[in-house]
C-alpha cells in the first residue's frame, strides 16, 4: 500500500491483513468445512431449471423482499427445528458473513461494544471491527475443558463488559463444542438491552439430542439464529446464508442493506436447494460418520480430539502444529491451522479422504506427538 493510502485509511484498519483460509489445490482439501459431497444430479438438475425460469428476465432488477426464500427458509427451519418459524422472522444474505455485517451494521458501531467467547468463528471479531465496533475476547475453560463455556462463567463475563452485542456460536468454531440452552437463556437474560446472537453454521451436523436456539425465539426479541447453506446443503460456492428473529429485528437489517442485495439467480438456486432438501442433506449422517471415525482413530493415536458437533474435528496433543501441519500438506492433505498452540483443525471429508489423513497421521503422530508431563 502507498503511503498516500495508508494516510486515508481508517486508523483502526491500519496493519491489519485480509481475511483468507489457504486455498491450494492440493489432492485431498480438509481446511475450510466444505461439504465434500458434491451436489447430487437431481438437485443440480433441479437449479438448473430454477435458474433458466429467471435467466430471461434478469433485465429486472430482483425480488427485493425474497418473499418465496423467506418462506421456503422459514417452512425448512420449522419443519426440522420443532420451532413454528414465519416468513417475517427470516432475513438472508450472500453467505451467513453478509448477515452478520448487517447484524453489526445495524445494532454496532462507533461507541458501541460486541463480546465473543474465544477461540470463536474469527469472522465475528473480524466484521465487528469493520464497522468500527470494540470487539472484547471471552474466555472459556474451568471444570468443563479448556473450550467449555459454563453458565456462571458467560453470565458474568456478560456483567462485566456490557456489550451491546453478545455472540454465541454452537456448534462453535473452530471447537466443534456445542452449548447448552441454559448458556443461551441466562446470557440473554444477563445482557439487559444487548443483542444475542446465536451462530449455528453447523447445527445439522450435532449430534442427537443436541438442541437449537430457534427453540428460544418465542418471547425474545433480542435473541438472533444465524444459519447457513454452505455447510449441510453443499452450497458454499452459492453463497447463501440466513437468520431467524422477531419481525422487528428482521425490519431493522432492511435499513442498512444494499438495495436487491440477493440476486434473481441466487434466490433460485436456494429455492430449488430447500425444495429438495432431503436428498442434499442426506449425505449429512456419512459426514458424521467420518467425523466421529477421526475422533476415535487420533484418541487411539495419543492424541486429544475435542468432541465435535460439527462437520469437523479439533484435535490436540502435538508438538508443534505448524510441523505437523506442513508435513501434512506435503503429502498433498490440507488441513487448518486456527492459531491455537499444540491444536489444528480437520474437516470430516468423504471415507476415501478421511483415510487419507489417518494414514498420514498414523505415520506422523509417533514423532509429531506432544511429550506428556508425569
Amino acid at each position: 500500500m502507498t503511503s498516500s493510502l495508508s494516510d486515508l485509511l481508517r486508523p483502526d484498519l491500519l496493519g491489519r491483513t485480509a481475511y483468507g483460509a489457504p486455498q491450494l489445490d492440493v489432492p485431498v482439501p480438509l481446511n475450510t468445512n466444505e461439504n465434500s459431497y458434491a451436489v447430487p444430479q437431481q438437485v443440480v438438475d433441479a437449479i438448473l431449471a430454477s435458474v433458466a425460469e429467471v435467466v430471461p428476465g434478469l433485465n429486472r432488477y430482483p425480488d427485493r423482499e425474497f418473499v418465496r426464500l423467506r418462506e421456503d427458509l422459514a417452512a425448512y427451519l420449522t419443519r426440522t427445528s420443532g420451532a413454528a418459524i414465519t416468513a417475517g422472522q427470516v432475513w438472508a444474505g450472500n453467505g451467513s458473513n453478509e448477515v452478520l455485517l448487517h447484524i453489526l451494521q445495524a445494532f454496532g458501531g462507533a461507541g458501541r461494544v460486541a463480546l465473543g467467547f474465544t477461540p470463536t468463528y474469527s469472522m465475528h471479531s473480524i466484521i465487528t471491527a469493520t464497522v468500527g465496533t470494540r470487539w472484547v475476547d471471552g474466555q472459556r475453560g474451568g471444570s468443563g475443558g479448556p473450550f467449555h463455556l459454563d453458565v456462571a462463567s458467560a453470565v458474568a463475563q456478560v456483567k462485566a463488559h456490557q456489550p451491546n452485542i453478545v455472540f454465541l456460536c454452537s456448534p462453535n468454531n473452530p471447537t466443534g463444542t456445542a452449548l447448552g440452552l441454559d448458556v443461551v437463556e441466562a446470557v440473554y437474560d444477563a445482557a439487559g438491552q444487548a443483542l444475542v446472537v446465536v451462530d449455528e453454521a453447523y447445527a445439522e451436523f450435532a449430534r442427537s439430542g443436541t438442541p437449537s436456539a430457534l427453540t428460544l425465539l418465542a418471547g425474545r426479541d433480542r435473541l438472533v439464529v444465524t444459519r447457513t447453506m454452505s455447510k449441510a446443503f453443499a452450497l458454499a460456492g452459492a453463497r447463501v446464508g440466513y437468520l431467524a428473529a422477531s419481525p422487528e429485528l428482521t425490519e431493522c437489517l432492511r435499513l442498512v442493506r444494499l438495495p436487491y442485495h440477493l440476486s434473481a439467480t441466487t434466490q433460485a438456486v436456494a429455492c430449488a436447494a430447500l425444495e429438495h432438501s432431503e436428498g442434499l442433506l442426506a449425505a449429512i449422517e456419512l459426514v458424521k460418520v467420518q467425523r466421529d471415525r477421526i475422533a476415535s482413530d487420533l484418541a487411539e493415536m495419543g492424541l486429544d480430539p475435542v468432541p465435535s458437533d460439527a462437520n469437523f474435528v479439533l484435535f490436540g496433543g502435538l508438538a508443534d502444529e505448524k510441523a505437523t501441519w506442513q508435513s501434512l500438506l506435503d503429502q498433498g492433505i490440507l488441513i487448518r491451522d486456527v492459531g491455537l498452540a499444540h491444536y489444528l483443525r480437520v474437516t470430516a471429508g468423504t471415507p476415501q479422504e478421511t483415510e487419507a489423513f489417518l494414514g498420514a497421521m498414523r505415520r506422523l503422530a509417533p514423532t509429531h506427538r506432544q511429550e506428556q508431563s508425569s
